[in-house]
Formats: C-alpha cells, structure tokens, sequence
C-alpha cells in the first residue's frame, strides 16, 4: 500500500471505531426494552454485531481493497476509545433528548388522531348503533303486536270449537297437549344438558 493509502485507512478505521462507539451506545440505550426476552436478545445481538463487522469492513474494502493490518485493529480501538473519553457524555444526551423530542411528537399526533378520527368515529358507531337498536325493537312491536292481531280471531274460533266438542275429546285434547308439554320439557332438557357438556 502506497502512503496515502495508509493514511486513508488509518482515518477511515479512526472514524470506524469513532462511529462504533456511537452505534454501541444507541443500540444499548433500547435494549433494556427487549432485555427480559432472551432469545430476541441472543438474535439481536449476534445481528448487530454482524452486520456493524460487515460495515466495518465494507469501508476497508472501498479504502484499502480489504487487506488487514495490525494497526488497522489499532487505529479502530483508537477511534472507539476517542469516543468514549471526548464524545460519549455529550452524544447520550443529544440522544436523550432527540427520543424525547420523537417521543413528544409521536404522542401529540398519537392523541390528535385520537381526538379528531378514533373518537368520533366510535361516537358515530354508538350513535348509529343506539339508532338501528331502537328501530329494531320498534319493527319487533310492531311485528308482534300484527301477530297477535292476526292470531286473536284464530284464538277465538279455536276456544269457541273447543268448548263446542264434546267432553270426552276435549280431555282427549287434553292429554294430547299435556303429552306434548312434556315431550317438550324432555327435549329442551336433555339440548340444554348436551350444550353444558360440550361447554
């Protein structure tokens, strides 16, 4: 390699572990969010490592063709350890505060949303809902009430034809309803105890 060769890559390397230091530090301020998930930890890791030794190298590759050096180790930890007594201070706070600024937007247009489309919509469904139950209930009036109209004179006819049979099959008629009571009872029992042993 030629000297100005070195020289970029000597800088490159520098800046690497400067900006190492910097993602380090990014990375470790939201990992306290997934921390209590080992797997997702143990994934995370092992991607952000890979993909940062990727990029690291990737940026020797385009200075240097990709040859590796003891000093280029050395000019990385060098950049890494600049960070850490010069920048690393100031950085976590600049980062503090531009999540907080995030964090501060993100809920305001989280509320405004909330504000001018979820709650009216979810008024305007209670509305319409409260409406469409009051017509029902109204159409089932009106419904039942034309049913018992329609059924009166048939209720009639049939309490006049009954008292006009004679006895002895009016009780026939009697027990033929009371037969039909029970095998009703019986039925509606033995549906309702198969539903509770399926439950």
């Amino acid at each position: 390699m030629t000297l100005s060769i070195q020289f970029m890559t000597m800088l490159a390397m520098v800046s690497s572990g400067f900006y190492l230091g910097i993602i380090n530090d990014t990375y470790r301020r939201f990992t306290p969010y997934w921390k209590h998930k080992i797997t997702i930890t143990y994934l995370l890791e092992i991607f952000f490592w890979a993909s940062q030794t990727i990029l690291v190298f990737y940026v020797l590759f385009r200075v240097n063709g990709g040859e590796l050096r003891f000093y280029i180790f050395a000019a990385c930890l060098l950049g890494f350890a600049i960070y850490q007594v010069f920048a690393a201070a100031i950085y976590k706070r600049i980062l503090e505060r531009i999540i907080q600024v995030i964090t501060g937007i993100y809920r305001f247009f989280a509320r405004l949303v909330q504000a001018l489309i979820i709650a009216p919509v979810k008024w305007m469904l209670m509305v319409l809902f409260t409406i469409v139950l009051r017509i029902a209930k109204i159409i089932g009036s009106i419904l039942f009430f034309l049913v018992k109209l329609l059924f009166a004179p048939i209720k009639w006819v049939a309490k006049i034809t009954f008292h006009i049979l004679p006895e002895n099959f009016q009780k026939y008629l009697h027990k033929i309803a009371g037969f039909y009571s029970t095998i009703t009872n019986i039925v509606y029992k033995w549906m309702k105890y198969i539903m509770f042993k399926r439950r």
